[in-house]
C-alpha cells in the first residue's frame, strides 16, 4: 500500500468519522494494511488501565477466563482497548514488526517497545488471550496493534524483566508530573499510596519535598500499611475509605494535628475520591489527578460547592523524558526495584 495516513490516526476512526481516534467509539484494527507513516507491533501483553481492570473484575468478577472475555468482547466491539465505563485503555509491549517507508524513528524491526499511548486509541487486532494477571493488570495476549506517526514509545529496558518495565511506564507520567509539583518542605498527601502508582509518587515526593517535608499516605488496606513502612518513602500512613470523602478529611487531620496539604496527589483506580482530594487540601493549594476514575465535573464542582480555592491539575500520561524518569527512579533505590519484581516480576 502506498498510502500515507493522518498523523493523528483519524483514517483509522470508522464511528464517527471526523473524530480523533481516542473519543471515537470505533476503529479500523485491520492490521493487513499498514498506512506509509505507522509502525505494526506484534503484541505480548497488554497493560490494561487500573481503574479499568477494577471496573472489569467488579462486573464479571475475579475471574481469569471472565475478564478474558470481558476484554475480548470490548476489542471486538471498539477495534481497541477503550473501557466503555472508565473511558480509558492502558499501554502495551510488544516486537516492531513492520514500519512505514514515510517514518523516520530511532527504533528497527524486531526491536521490543511499549507504547506511551493509550489503548484507547490504538488499533488493537485481538486474536486471542493466553493468560490473565488478576493481581497485576496486565494480559498476555496474540495480537497485532498500530501505533501511528505523533504515537510515543520507548525501547524496553534491558536491565529489568518486561513485566515489571511495563508496570512502571504504565504509570510513567505520575512521578514526573509529582517532581514538578512538589517543593521543599511541602506535606504531600498521596491517596491510594498503595499502587504501583501510589508507590512511585511516595517515594518521589519524599525525595523532593526533602527532610523538611512530610508525607501522608492514604491507604485501603492494612496489608498497604505493611507494605509501605517497609519501603520507607513514607512519615505517616492511614487507612479510609478515600470515597468517604468527611472521613478520611477526618483521618487525615488528626494525622497532621490540623495542617491541610500543600500538595494532593490521587492515584486512586475508583470514582467518587474528588471531594476527598479537595477537603484535605489547604486554600491555593495542588491537587494532581492522576486517576483515569476522576470526573471533571464532581471536581470543578465540588470544589465550587464547598468553596475551596484550589489548583487542580488533570494527570497528561505524557511528559518530556517521563520514561527515562520514570525507570531511573526504579533503578536509583533497591528498596523501589525489589518492591516492583516481587509484585510485578514473572513468578
Amino acid at each position: 500500500m502506498d498510502v500515507r495516513g493522518d498523523p493523528f490516526g483519524r483514517h483509522r476512526v470508522i464511528e464517527p468519522k471526523g473524530k480523533l481516534p481516542q473519543p471515537a467509539w470505533k476503529l479500523d484494527n485491520d492490521t493487513s494494511k499498514l498506512y506509509d507513516n505507522e509502525i505494526l507491533i506484534d503484541v505480548i501483553r497488554l497493560n490494561i488501565d487500573a481503574a479499568s481492570f477494577a471496573q472489569i473484575k467488579h462486573e464479571v468478577g475475579a475471574d481469569e477466563q471472565k475478564v478474558a472475555e470481558k476484554i475480548m468482547q470490548i476489542v471486538e466491539q471498539r477495534g481497541k482497548m477503550h473501557n466503555p465505563i472508565t473511558g480509558s485503555g492502558g499501554m502495551l509491549i510488544g516486537r516492531v514488526k513492520a514500519i512505514g517507508k514515510d517514518l523516520n524513528v530511532d527504533v528497527k524491526v524486531g526491536d521490543k517497545i511499549a507504547t506511551l499511548v493509550s489503548l484507547s486509541l490504538t488499533p488493537l487486532n485481538l486474536k486471542k488471550i493466553k493468560k490473565v494477571y488478576l493481581d497485576r493488570d496486565q494480559v498476555d495476549v496474540e495480537a497485532e496493534a498500530i501505533l501511528f506517526e505523533t504515537g510515543v514509545f520507548a525501547r524496553l529496558p534491558e536491565d529489568m524483566p518486561e513485566s515489571v518495565a511495563l508496570a512502571v511506564l504504565d504509570v510513567a507520567g505520575a512521578p514526573i508530573q509529582t517532581a514538578r509539583l512538589v517543593s521543599p518542605s511541602d506535606l504531600v498527601l498521596v491517596i491510594g499510596a498503595g499502587g504501583k502508582s501510589g508507590v512511585l509518587c511516595s517515594y518521589v515526593a519524599k525525595k523532593y519535598s526533602g527532610p523538611t517535608g512530610r508525607v501522608v499516605a492514604l491507604v485501603h488496606s492494612e496489608r498497604s500499611i505493611e507494605q509501605l513502612k517497609k519501603l520507607g518513602f513514607v512519615d505517616d500512613i492511614f487507612v479510609s475509605d478515600a470515597q468517604d470523602a468527611v472521613s478520611s478529611y477526618e483521618k487525615f487531620i488528626e494525622v497532621t494535628n490540623g495542617r491541610l496539604a500543600d500538595v494532593v496527589i490521587n492515584v486512586v483506580n475508583v470514582p467518587d475520591t474528588e471531594m476527598t482530594s479537595i477537603l484535605c487540601a489547604r486554600e491555593r493549594g495542588k491537587i494532581y489527578f492522576f486517576s483515569m476514575a476522576t470526573s471533571f465535573t464532581k471536581a470543578a464542582l465540588g470544589a465550587e460547592g464547598i468553596g475551596k480555592d484550589v489548583d487542580m491539575i488533570i494527570g497528561n500520561g505524557y511528559a518530556k523524558h517521563h520514561a527515562e524518569f520514570a525507570l531511573q527512579i526504579v533503578r536509583e533505590n533497591e528498596k523501589l526495584y525489589q518492591h516492583f519484581l516481587e509484585r510485578y516480576g514473572e513468578k
